[in-house]
Parts: structure tokens; C-alpha cells; sequence
């Protein structure tokens, strides 16, 4: 993973997306959707068993200017935690 940010344990989120049983790139992209409609400073929770998420959503994080805030392993699911940049709508 790109943003080595391994967590020991969840983070409170504001919102949660589960993205379970969707595949590149549909995580992200549901991801960019969803959080168009938050506030800044608002902390989401995307769940995924899609393995590529690990990388792919630091990468876009970084490239939009958002807080990846880590990535938590929950069995065959991953817990990623993004807060949308502050001055968005």
C-alpha cells in the first residue's frame, strides 16, 4: 500500500459506504460520489472486499486533496477512512 496507514482499530466515521461486492473501479468512484454530497471536515467509512482498494483509495485521496486517514483489515472486508478536505462543498 502507497499511504502505509495501518490501523489497529475503527475509527468514528460520520458516514459509512459499503462498497462489498463492487470491483475496481467502483469503490472509488462510489466513493467521489458520496462524498460530493458531504460537508467538509466529515470523516467517511468505506467498506470493500475488493483487495485493490488498499491502494487505489490513498492514491485518489492524494490526487483530490482529501485525508486518507488509514486502513483497517476486518476479516475479508477493509475498513478505509477518508476525510473530505476542509473548503469543499
Amino acid at each position: 500500500m502507497n499511504e502505509d496507514r495501518i490501523l489497529t482499530k475503527p475509527i468514528e466515521a460520520d458516514k459509512t459506504l459499503d462498497t462489498t461486492g463492487l470491483f475496481c473501479p467502483l469503490p472509488v468512484v462510489r466513493t467521489a460520489e458520496k462524498i460530493k454530497a458531504l460537508s467538509s471536515g466529515t470523516v467517511l467509512e468505506v467498506i470493500s472486499d475488493d483487495g485493490g482498494i488498499e491502494a487505489d483509495l490513498p492514491a485518489w485521496c492524494k490526487g483530490y486533496g482529501h485525508d486518507y486517514l488509514g486502513c483497517l483489515r476486518d476479516g475479508p472486508l477493509w475498513r478505509l477512512y477518508v476525510r473530505k478536505k476542509a473548503g469543499d462543498r
